[in-house]
């Protein structure tokens, strides 16, 4: 038989509101009643039920995380700085990702209604109808990079438009004046603001700025890897290739090796991002840094502060600065590089 509540009130001698009180760290407590019944917890091995927990409470201890997807590094570090800020403050985790359409997005939320304290929410179809339809007004709810009118919730951006310009800012100034563009998926907000601080950032250096130099991709690395070829197949070729995410540009890189177009020699390539492999293959990749764990834990910062205050609190619209990371896969294109002198 499993061990009840009442099973550690009578071992300890006090009552079951008594227990409860001691277990969920509310109202005073003698010290000495505690002690007693923290041993008889111990001494029995009582888990609290937790269902019967959170209907005393109010409260699940759990945070539901909704993706567009789990796979790749990028989400995978989202994951990481959500679960790590979490757990320090006494949370679980529910996560759900790879949702193609708002209809599953709606069907999630639903499950995940009375099961979470709280929602933090990446998806480019999460619109505040859809969030209103399916949540009470009590629940906190902290979007990350998700577009969404209004201010009625609390949101996290990474500024992607000021990354991307700062790119193609580094690659002018290198001397490139044909760069290419391997866009994200057309209804990301991400790819939709790296899209504009790319062909503005153009527009202010004068640089070539052509339909042919931008190809479709979805921030995968088959997407980049396919995106190559298009783009090795202009005449004059681009002279550099930035791509929205660095798996695009990992995947690029390797169908630009199996080209046999060498990387920076005869070809430039840059990601964004900046995900914990960029740095360890060859050649490096330049890429604009965002702090991706610290996005996750940000949002269970400003979803905790929510909780605090009963979800009556000022809403806060956030952006995350980037940094350029310039790395070996940059240099000045082939036309722009000093000639060597002819020795005497």
């Amino acid at each position: 038989m499993s061990i009840t509540i009442k099973d550690v009130a009578q071992a300890s001698g006090v009552s079951v509101a008594t227990v409860s009180r001691v277990l969920n760290d509310k109202g005073p407590i003698r010290e000495e009643t505690r002690a007693q019944v923290l041993e008889a917890v111990a001494r029995l091995r009582y888990v609290p039920h937790s269902g019967a927990r959170s209907l005393i409470t109010n409260q699940t201890q759990t945070i539901g995380v909704l993706l567009p997807d789990i796979y790749g590094e990028f989400f995978s570090e989202v994951i990481r700085g959500i679960d790590l800020s979490a757990r320090k403050a006494g949370y679980h985790l529910v996560v759900s990702g790879s949702h193609s359409s708002r209809s599953e997005i709606e069907a999630v939320l639903r499950a995940l209604r009375g099961r979470v304290d709280g929602l933090i929410i990446m998806s480019p179809d999460t619109d505040a109808d859809t969030l209103q339809a399916n949540f009470p007004p009590t629940l906190p709810i902290v979007l990350l990079n998700s577009r969404v009118e209004g201010g009625g919730f609390d949101s996290i951006c990474v500024d992607n438009y000021g990354g991307a310009s700062a790119m193609v800012r580094h690659l002018t100034e290198l001397g490139h004046r044909r760069i290419a563009l391997i866009r994200g998926p057309a209804d990301n907000r991400d790819a939709q603001d790296r899209l504009a601080g790319y062909r503005d950032a153009l527009r202010a250096a004068a640089a070539e700025l052509a339909p042919e130099l931008e190809v479709e991709g979805d921030f995968t690395e088959e997407s980049g890897f396919r995106a190559a070829a298009p783009l090795l197949a202009l005449r004059p070729r681009p002279t550099a290739i930035f791509a929205a995410n660095d798996s695009m540009a990992i995947g690029c890189l390797a169908a630009l090796q199996r080209a046999g177009v060498r990387v920076p020699e005869d070809l430039s390539l840059a990601g964004f991002d900046d995900i914990p492999i960029a740095r360890f293959i060859t050649p490096q990749l330049a890429s604009v840094s965002v702090s991706i764990a610290e996005l996750g834990a940000r949002a269970v910062e400003r979803l905790l502060y929510a909780l605090e205050n009963k979800n009556e609190h000022e809403r806060r619209q956030e952006t995350l600065p980037t940094q350029l990371v310039p790395r070996a896969s940059c240099a000045a294109p082939h036309a722009a590089r000093p000639v060597a002198a002819v020795p005497a």
